[in-house]
C-alpha cells in the first residue's frame, strides 16, 4: 500500500494550516519538522541582519538542529516537504530535515507558503542540491 508524508516546517502557523490541508486532501500522515531551539519573533525578523533567520540564510552550510527525525520514513512513498518561503527558497532546516533521513526510492514533493514568492525557486534550488532524489510536484498553498 502506498503512504503520503506531510512533512512540514512553520514558523507560524501560516505553513501548519496549508500542511493540514493538504494532508487530508492526500490522505497523507502529518509530520512536523520542529526546530530544537524553537525560533522567537526576533529570530524571524527579517530586517535584521543579525537575526537567527537572517544569519541562518546567509551561510548556506548551516543546518539547524531539528528535535526528532521521522522514525516511520521507511513507510513512504511520497513525501510532501512544506515551508515556509525564506530569501526565495527553503529555510535551512529544510535541509536538515532531508539529509537526517533515508529518502532514496521516494517522491519528494514541495509545497511553500510566501507572501511575495512563488515556489518554483525553491523547488529549483532543492532538486539542485539533492539531485539524487526523485523530485514531483510543487505547489504554492497560500489559501
Amino acid at each position: 500500500m502506498k503512504k503520503t508524508l506531510v512533512a512540514y516546517f512553520s514558523a507560524t502557523g501560516t505553513t501548519k494550516a496549508a500542511a493540514e490541508r493538504l494532508a487530508k486532501e492526500k490522505n497523507a500522515d502529518l509530520f512536523e519538522i520542529v526546530p530544537a531551539q524553537p525560533y522567537t519573533s526576533a529570530d524571524l525578523d527579517w530586517t535584521n541582519k543579525q537575526s537567527r533567520s537572517s544569519v541562518e540564510m546567509k551561510d548556506k552550510s548551516s543546518r539547524p538542529a531539528i528535535a526528532a527525525t521521522c522514525d516511520k520514513m521507511a513507510d513512504y512513498d511520497t513525501v510532501w516537504i512544506g515551508f515556509p518561503v525564506w530569501w526565495y527558497t527553503a529555510p535551512t532546516i529544510i535541509n536538515t530535515f532531508i539529509e537526517a533521513h533515508d529518502l532514496a526510492g521516494k517522491t519528494l514533493c514541495v509545497f511553500a507558503t510566501s507572501g511575495g514568492s512563488n515556489v518554483n525557486g525553491s523547488a529549483a534550488d532543492l532538486k539542485k542540491a539533492y539531485p539524487q532524489y526523485s523530485w514531483g510536484e510543487s505547489r504554492l498553498m497560500n489559501r
